[in-house]
């Protein structure tokens, strides 16, 4: 994993550029995430259609917000405990048992809330 960390810091440094890294870094290496991403552009492209309401959008962006960030979690987690305890143990598994079911709680969550938007919408086109 490449980081533009290099033991100090400098001053006008920012950290947008790590941030963007670690983005890159989730997208290259986690199949779970590009999943996640490709069902998030379908429904930004289905809300477009449907003219979704303010709130609509905003519940939508939200739910899209906590899967990708919960999974970029999730992620950080399970490498953190691979590189510090790369032998299995009973604990480090629960660990990533548990962060994984946040990202799965929250994915079921959003489709639940897609189809309290999108069914309405979807219904009055047939």
């Amino acid at each position: 994993m490449n980081s533009d960390y290099n033991g100090h810091k400098k001053k006008k440094e920012i950290g947008f550029r790590y941030a963007w890294n670690g983005i890159k870094e989730v997208y290259k290496s986690e199949k779970n995430f590009r999943i996640h991403l490709v069902f998030a552009l379908v429904v930004i492209g289905a809300a477009f259609v449907m003219e979704l309401s303010p709130l609509e959008w905003t519940s939508v962006i939200m739910m899209i917000v906590i899967v990708l960030s919960l999974e970029m979690i999730n992620t950080a987690i399970e490498k953190l405990l691979d590189h510090s305890a790369p032998e299995q143990h009973p604990v480090i598994g629960a660990i990533k048992d548990i962060t994984a079911g946040a990202v799965l709680v929250a994915s079921i969550g959003s489709v639940f809330i897609g189809f309290i938007i999108f069914l309405p919408k979807l219904l009055t086109l047939f």
